[in-house]
């Protein structure tokens, strides 16, 4: 590949997206299922859509900027400079600033995007509404079998196990019914 392809941000992208579906299902079954499903609208969607997209930004840049800013802190040290957060306060650590920026932004899209997309496709087609948390967790399994074929990995397992816990996430949402 040429020098202007980059490397897909995969750690942002999974994480958003598998935030939003999460989300999506914990906030939502409820209401999907409850009164056959009327409290589902595009109104629901959007609201779990920007729940996800602040939790996942907020976790994202916090989890993210931690990690890299330790690594200079950890290199300071083996570098022998007496000012642990010396490399920090230097082109370094502005580059780390910015990096995680950017990972946050897609961070919170992907949980925008994984929490509104299904919710509204349940919203349009004129089907059963419990048919909106299925097509949740196919998605979820879909995602899996995407990591597992990333990673070299049994894709099936991967793809069982998500949908594993989209049913458990589901079954818990149904129960708190918190929108």
């Amino acid at each position: 590949m040429g020098t202007g392809w980059r490397r897909l941000p995969v750690l942002p992208t999974i994480l958003g997206i598998s935030d939003g579906i999460l989300n999506a299902l914990i906030l939502a079954a409820g209401a999907i299922l409850r009164d056959s499903g009327r409290g589902l609208g595009a109104v629901l969607a959007l609201k779990v859509g920007a729940a996800a997209f602040v939790t996942a930004g907020f976790t994202m840049f916090v989890a993210y900027y931690s990690e890299r800013r330790s690594h200079l802190i950890r290199s300071a040290k083996q570098l022998n400079m007496t000012e642990p957060g010396r490399l920090a306060t230097t082109n370094l650590g502005r580059a780390i600033a910015l990096e995680s920026a950017g990972a946050t932004a897609v961070a919170a899209t992907a949980s925008l995007l994984g929490a509104c997309l299904p919710l509204l496709l349940g919203t349009l087609l004129p089907l059963p509404t419990w048919v909106t948390l299925a097509i949740t967790v196919a998605l979820l399994g879909l995602l899996g079998w995407t990591i597992g074929a990333m990673l070299s990995a049994r894709a099936t397992v991967w793809c069982l196990a998500m949908i594993a816990g989209g049913v458990v996430v589901t079954a818990v949402g149904a129960v708190l019914d918190i929108a």
